[in-house]
């Protein structure tokens, strides 16, 4: 009969938050690993539960030492139970090693789930928890630089900080986060002295300076969300899918406008897509009308107030053409039929 491996999920601080799949794995175990042998029988006797199986310690110390026993007594068809002091096995608590050793050995690994503090300060922190990353206990040294490089993850970040160093780990956050950045501490949760403090990193540091007692989970909210940064081709791409679905591009709607800064359309937009610049305001007309000089059908020059074509003046919006006999009173002839068709002159006029 082959051996097994079965990772149990030990209560966080209420013995009944755990089923009797558990109890009934404790009783059948041919071994019990755990951290410490004084929490299993405290365990076994919150549970009314009587063991036979063989007990030994695998925490961090020991843990190498252990594996080639442990992997022997699953090949030779034993059952193996790991638990840890609270929560999940491989969690920020030992397993990890002994779950890969019995994989490459071939030896099947299951689970009794089980309560998990990470999972649990989420659920009650009040924080978005439909993406979140877990980054385990915080170093002692180099807190700052660890911050630093979680300072643009926009999913909320859970930690393990141990009490006495709750303190500077919550300053050291705030001066690299920012003092607003809005963070829960989950103290003790499902024991007697449970406590959930909401608040930002700024104001949290201070409460915790008074000193702080007991398990601790930090929660930690996510960077918020910046400008959009799009190339010009996916800027493409999102102008032609809001083309599509019938929306102008340039309307508030559109994905880049959302954002808090729109890109610039001289730098980001393709140049097909470019609007027009718009025309020139038309300048303010002139107390005095500008003049252009011509010459007569005689030769000599005579100005026209106003006359449209000439030089570089450009006719005004809504001026009309002025006919021909108009346009000549300028010359100093007298007003009559175009000179084209004046009677007695031959014909046409030659030009």
């Amino acid at each position: 009969m082959a051996g097994r491996l079965v990772l149990g999920g030990a209560p966080l601080g209420q013995p009944g938050d755990v089923g009797p799949r558990l109890r009934a794995v404790m009783a059948e175990a041919d071994v019990l690993a755990c951290e410490d042998t004084r929490r299993l029988h405290r365990l076994a006797q919150d549970l009314e539960v009587t063991f036979t199986g063989r007990v030994v310690t695998f925490h961090e110390t020991v843990e190498a030492s252990r594996l080639p026993g442990l992997v022997a007594a699953m090949q030779a068809g034993q059952t193996v139970l790991l638990l840890t002091d609270a929560g999940m096995p491989s969690v920020s608590d030992p397993g990890y090693t002994l779950v890969r050793a019995a994989v490459e050995a071939g030896v099947l690994v299951t689970s009794v789930p089980g309560p998990s503090a990470v999972t649990t300060a989420l659920a009650v922190s009040g924080l978005p928890c439909d993406r979140f990353t877990f980054e385990g206990f915080l170093p002692r040294r180099g807190r700052r630089t660890s911050f630093t490089a979680l300072a643009a993850e926009p999913r909320t970040m859970v930690f393990f900080e141990s009490p006495h160093r709750l303190a500077d780990a919550l300053v050291d956050a705030a001066a690299v986060l920012g003092d607003d950045r809005p963070a829960v501490v989950c103290r003790e949760l499902t024991k007697t002295h449970e406590e959930v403090v909401r608040g930002t990193l700024g104001s949290l540091a201070v409460w915790a300076a008074e000193g702080v007692r007991g398990e601790i989970t930090l929660v930690v909210a996510g960077a918020p969300a910046g400008p959009a940064d799009l190339t010009a081709d996916e800027l493409a791409a999102e102008v032609a899918r809001e083309e599509a679905a019938g929306r102008p591009a340039r309307t508030p709607s559109a994905p880049w406008c959302r954002a808090r800064a729109c890109p610039s359309a001289s730098s980001t937009t393709p140049s097909s897509r470019r609007r027009p610049p718009d025309p020139p305001a038309p300048a303010a007309r002139s107390a005095t009308p500008p003049q252009s000089t011509r010459l007569s059908r005689h030769g000599s020059p005579c100005t026209h107030l106003g006359a449209p074509g000439l030089g570089a003046w450009a006719p005004m919006p809504g001026w009309v053409r002025p006919t021909r006999a108009a346009a000549g009173r300028g010359c100093g002839r007298r007003p009559g039929p175009s000179p084209a068709r004046r009677p007695g002159r031959g014909g046409p006029l030659r030009r």
